[in-house]
């Protein structure tokens, strides 16, 4: 058996920078900082955002109005190629069997089946979210849809 050797990419691993240390190191006396000035001094430099006493960009924008970002919902897409290719003929199909064949994610709270693809099995399918043509095909191979509660996901 070979053995494994493993290397960091080229460029990967850098020295660090020795200031201060003569001129022919490229950072000597002043030590890469320029001559003088805020940044040159011990404990200088600005705060982030700081515009050289300019009213910075923050303070400019208003700071009003309502951003529905933080409750927007994301919907994990399922299509119903997926379901053909992970299912059997007659099984069902819910968030825990999705997540036992990792169509989806732990993490994932909403899923939404759409009909891109052709379904010939009989499935029994349990989720909140169906899109009209993945309804159509479900139907039409002969499965059920059995619609869910959104408030405590039961029947």
């Amino acid at each position: 058996m070979s053995e494994l050797v493993l290397n960091a990419p080229v460029g990967a691993n850098r020295s660090r920078k020795r200031l201060g240390r003569g001129s022919g190191s490229g950072l000597g006396k002043t030590s890469g900082k320029g001559h003088k000035g805020q940044n040159a001094r011990s404990g200088g430099g600005v705060k982030p955002g700081f515009e050289g006493g300019q009213m910075p960009l923050y303070r400019r924008l208003a700071a009003r109005g309502f951003s529905n970002y933080p409750f927007k919902k994301i919907n994990r897409i399922i299509n119903i190629a997926d379901i053909e290719t992970a299912y059997n003929n007659g099984e069902k199909v819910n968030m825990e069997t999705l997540l036992e064949k990792a169509l989806i994610r732990k993490s994932d709270k909403n899923v939404k089946l759409l009909g891109n693809g052709e379904l010939t099995k009989k499935l029994d399918v349990y989720l909140k979210s169906i899109s009209a043509s993945a309804k159509e095909k479900i139907e039409k191979a002969g499965g059920s849809i059995v619609p869910i509660n959104e408030a405590n996901g039961d029947r």
